[in-house]
């Protein structure tokens, strides 16, 4: 692989590879021993779902899955121009269902007025295009039977991931996230994101930073996504623990084409960009438990680790030649495949999909990230626009079985 190679020009390399891995099994192994809480408690809880030109067969079917695990309350807050679901809705015959049409000006605000609009004791945060798995609203309330809980997350996977090459490689990644990452900063106390798709929060945490949530700010322009991240801090930096409960699971829809994948993932670096460097300058991140600031602080540096590795192995020690590029693809393939155990032992067939996830993750950590810090603060949804339905790749006519066209969005604050 190199030519007349000592141990001393391998070393940095080495050492390098000896902490970024020392990391991901600290992780791994806290991981390991979180374990869901199992009790009784229950309280009253209000879900709420800010919609905006969602596909009203999806929130209905949506709707469904909520419904049936007895909230308190659901409260679905569409644009005054989302005519058709509106209707739909007023369809519905169950007195738990409260619709709050809203002239949106961003999800933050159709969030503020479902939250404010709540009157139970604990407030679940729902994507329009998200399901609940049986069991979730029970097992997401346990955690909060400790008053110093303020928020509650769930377990993420994709809605039909067999539907798009693109899911499939979403789900490996979702997997990796919540089976590796989370449980171990929820067993500290302090997850550093408790995903919008579906997350529980302590009304009385919530309640008192909902303008900093309406009315953030970034480097003087107004903040439109990231509102998951914005809420999760506030909430930690007001004292509170957020934790990570496995037993509850949602199903949400993911991309199903290249193209909005890569928009989405941009979306979601850029948020984190904002998000994480904020906790920075505002001192949150130093005073969280030692797994989440690694974890934060790897998120932010990952461009210059992985970048400083790669150019490192190319430029400095690999020869040019057939085998020099098979034992490079070799040594990708085998630390993705050991770090994706998690994904393989409940899908092994997709094994066959490790040279995808390996080009996917890299282009995620270099071009994507690099992009998403160098242009981090512009504001905008990307996957989604104002005149259409349903998330570009998120439609139900990439579904399975599905003949519809419809495809939704947010409205945004157009920034220049």
């Amino acid at each position: 692989m190199t030519a007349e190679t000592s141990w001393r020009e391998v070393m940095p390399l080495g050492i390098a590879g000896i902490f970024v891995w020392g990391l991901w099994l600290y992780r791994a192994v806290l991981s390991r021993f979180a374990k869901p809480v199992v009790n009784n408690y229950r309280t009253t809880v209000s879900v709420v779902v800010p919609a905006y030109r969602e596909d009203a067969e999806i929130l209905l079917d949506c709707l469904d899955t909520w419904l049936s695990q007895d909230p308190t309350e659901v409260i679905i807050v569409p644009d005054v121009a989302d005519t058709e679901v509106i209707q739909r809705l007023a369809q519905v015959q169950d007195p738990r269902v409260r619709v709050l049409a809203f002239e949106h000006s961003g999800k933050r605000s159709a969030l503020g007025v479902g939250i404010r609009a709540a009157k139970s004791e604990l407030v679940v945060l729902v994507d329009s295009d998200t399901r609940w798995e049986p069991g979730l609203l029970a097992a997401v309330q346990m955690p909060f039977v400790d008053p110093a809980v303020g928020g509650v997350g769930t377990q993420q996977n994709v809605y039909q991931r067999r539907t798009s090459i693109w899911r499939r490689v979403a789900d490996w990644l979702v997997n990796l996230r919540y089976y590796d990452y989370v449980p171990a900063m929820g067993r500290a106390g302090a997850v550093a994101c408790l995903s919008g798709r579906t997350a529980a929060y302590r009304r009385a945490a919530i309640e008192p930073v909902l303008e900093n949530l309406e009315n953030e700010f970034f480097l003087g322009r107004r903040c439109v996504a990231g509102d998951d991240g914005r809420l999760t801090w506030l909430v930690l930096a007001s004292g509170y623990k957020t934790v990570h409960q496995s037993s509850a699971r949602a199903m949400s829809m993911f991309p199903s084409s290249f193209r909005a994948f890569v928009k989405q993932r941009v979306r979601w670096s850029r948020n984190s960009y904002r998000c994480y460097l904020t906790a920075v300058y505002k001192g949150w991140l130093w005073k969280v438990p030692l797994v989440t600031k690694i974890t934060v602080l790897q998120i932010l540096l990952t461009p210059v680790t992985m970048g400083m590795a790669l150019g490192y192995l190319v430029f400095s020690r690999l020869e040019l030649t057939g085998r020099g590029i098979v034992l490079v693809l070799i040594w990708l393939l085998v630390g993705r495949g050991i770090r994706g155990y998690s994904h393989l032992r409940r899908h092994p067939q997709e094994v066959l999909l490790l040279p995808v996830l390996a080009l996917v993750v890299i282009m995620i950590s270099l071009p994507i990230k690099l992009f998403a810090f160098v242009t981090m603060n512009k504001q905008g949804w990307l996957t989604r626009t104002s005149d259409s339905v349903g998330g570009e790749g998120q439609n139900s006519a990439s579904l399975s079985g599905s003949t519809r066209t419809a495809t939704a969005s947010w409205p945004e604050v157009q920034q220049s």
